[in-house]
């Protein structure tokens, strides 16, 4: 199930899971259609799915799977696939000034896609335009992620995301 909202430069869409596995699929369709620019931003409570989907956008990317592991200590990891995919976890992390200690910022504007975890600990560590994705405990099973696309391109991404989801 799907809801779409649009404004101007951003618009929204709802995406239901109803297992983890739903929740892997839903991250390969994004993964597939995810390109070099392209910065998102995961937002959830522990034992959201937040890793679970971030497994899946690496699927979609190509990324072998035995070199996707969650970043809490590392903070930032380069995998490599189709697209260059750094995957971020700032859960550990106290500000922005800590932040930009680890280099995050120079990939924010350079090669390849970003996929952050905890954005909302660091909410300034997102560019203008992203897509930010928060995710809903509805059951344990089940999520609701909430899209929000801010600026065309992460319009449209939000939009082939859907389609890549088979999703209307």
């Amino acid at each position: 199930m799907t809801t779409m909202t649009t404004r101007a430069a951003e618009s929204k869409r709802t995406f239901e899971s109803a297992s983890p596995e739903v929740t892997t699929a839903l991250g390969e369709a994004l993964g597939r259609v995810l390109a070099s620019g392209h910065f998102v931003g995961l937002i959830g409570e522990l034992g959201a799915g937040k890793t679970q989907f971030v497994r899946g956008v690496a699927d979609g990317a190509g990324v072998p799977r035995s070199e996707v592991a969650s970043p809490t200590f590392a903070i930032v990891y380069p995998y490599q696939g189709r697209i260059t995919l750094h995957h971020a976890d700032l859960y550990r992390l106290v500000d922005r000034d800590e932040l930009y200690a680890t280099g995050f910022f120079d990939l924010v504007s350079g090669e390849g896609a970003v996929l952050v975890e905890w954005l909302d600990k660091i909410p300034e560590a997102a560019p203008a335009e992203l897509l930010r994705i928060e995710i809903e405990i509805v059951d344990e099973d089940r999520r609701r992620f909430h899209a929000r696309a801010i600026g065309a391109r992460h319009g449209t991404l939000l939009e082939d995301w859907a389609s890549a989801a088979g999703v209307r």
